[in-house]
């Protein structure tokens, strides 16, 4: 029955959790999105081996599932609505952290289960009007591009782009309540959302991946102490084009940590991203922008060196001040270009990206010019089915400028994402 389902869903439905539409079904669907990858790399492991040249020429290639979800929402009725995503990530091995207050306050890991499986999204949501909805649950963040648009389909390589997830979570999903909506007419369209959720642990911010490694989920339950708060606006009224900012603020990480007496100062976070996005019968193309600044990073780094050996945390030094990230990509649209002639729906594309997970580092520190990151990736699509996805590309790294080794990659990757079917779909067949 999904075979069939899938097989005449309209290609017109968008991937769209938050829509205030009721047209695409009456009562429930069931989608999901996954993709399988597979690389070539001529780099090692470790960027940061000791060496001068940075990391080591070595051949090497890896396979994998990075994720598979599945998705479902159910309306009660036409104002109440309930939304799951459940996630299915890397095949790994899930592992659970305890805090042992009886020996101290000592981590203890456990190995519970075997492949890790995260609740990404599971929310109750109201929506009296479409300008305005309320969402109470667990939520995905709309911090970054690639946050707010995470499914696999949505990015033209086979490889999520990597600079927003070097220094945010991805996908970045907490739990809290949310308000949105939309107002506006045609030519002023705008969309406005504002989160109130569980804010990033302090314990996690290193060098590598600045505050990325902060967001909670170790643990059975969340700190709250100092929540985060997250405000949107964008605008969508010329056909094909969506343009949107989002500011994120936690005003203390250090608050969030494990051990409430871990730090004797506040540590503020505040993110702002911008994105742009346009679409349209023979081009798709993305931009990006993201900056971070992070209050008191030299003394956070002074106390995340000295985190026990047996907690969950990298502990890797320096911590920024500052991060940032940028990129842009653009697809061309084979099949828009020769209206009428049979055609495969290819899209060859073309992507650049720069990312610093320390942009700036504060006195007494010094910025590790490893981690300044530009790149370009070029590769194609091919689209046998508007929800299925065949990628291939090409990628080369610029580390610090030129003055480490390179480091390339080629990647094959295929892709889907959309609603199988619905109470509306079952009935037409039946």
């Amino acid at each position: 029955m999904l075979t069939a389902a899938l097989a005449s869903a309209s290609a017109s439905a968008k991937w769209n959790r938050d829509s205030t539409e009721y047209d695409t079904f009456d009562r429930f669907r069931v989608g999901g999105y996954g993709e399988l990858m597979a690389a070539f790399k001529n780099y090692g492991i470790n960027r940061f081996n000791g060496t001068q040249q940075g990391n080591s020429h070595i051949h090497r290639g890896t396979i994998s599932i990075p994720r598979f979800t599945i998705a479902g929402d159910y309306k009660w009725n036409r104002r109440w609505r309930l939304g799951l995503e459940i996630e299915f990530e890397n095949g790994g091995t899930g592992t659970v952290y305890e805090l042992e207050n009886t020996e101290n306050g000592e981590y203890e890991t456990e190995i519970e289960k075997g492949g890790e499986v995260v609740l990404e999204q599971l929310h109750i949501t109201y929506s009296p009007s479409p300008w305005f909805n309320l969402q109470m649950g667990h939520v995905v963040l709309p911090v970054g591009t690639w946050n707010l648009y995470h499914e696999p389909i949505n990015y033209l390589s086979a490889i999520r782009p990597e600079g927003e997830r070097s220094m945010v979570p991805a996908t970045w999903h907490e739990t809290g309540i949310k308000l949105y909506g939309q107002f506006g007419r045609r030519w002023a369209s705008f969309q406005w959302a504002a989160m109130l959720t569980e804010g990033l642990n302090a314990n996690g911010f290193d060098r590598n991946n600045w505050v990325a490694s902060g967001k909670q989920g170790l643990f059975e339950d969340d700190n709250f102490t100092s929540p985060a708060y997250t405000a949107r606006l964008s605008y969508s009224g010329l056909p094909g084009l969506t343009v949107g900012g989002t500011f994120y603020y936690c005003a203390n990480a250090a608050a969030n940590s494990d051990k409430p007496q871990t730090y004797s100062f506040r540590v503020p976070v505040r993110i702002w991203s911008a994105d742009a996005r346009y679409n349209n019968t023979w081009l798709t193309a993305t931009a990006n922008l993201l900056r971070g600044n992070l209050s008191n990073s030299a003394a956070l780094t002074g106390r995340n060196v000295k985190l026990s050996n047996n907690s969950p945390y990298t502990r890797t030094a320096p911590i920024a001040h500052k991060a940032a990230c940028y990129g842009m990509e653009a697809g061309l649209k084979l099949k828009g270009l020769v209206a009428g002639k049979r055609m495969p729906d290819l899209i060859p594309f073309a992507r650049y990206e720069y990312y610093n997970a320390q942009q700036q580092v504060d006195a007494p520190y010094v910025a590790d010019e490893r981690l300044k990151t530009s790149l370009w990736t070029a590769g194609l699509n091919y689209r046998p089915l508007p929800f299925i996805i065949i990628k291939a590309d090409y990628t080369q790294r610029r580390i610090g400028g030129g003055a480490y080794n390179s480091e390339n990659e080629f990647a094959l990757g295929v892709a889907f994402a959309g609603w199988f079917f619905s109470d509306r779909t079952t009935r037409k067949k039946s």
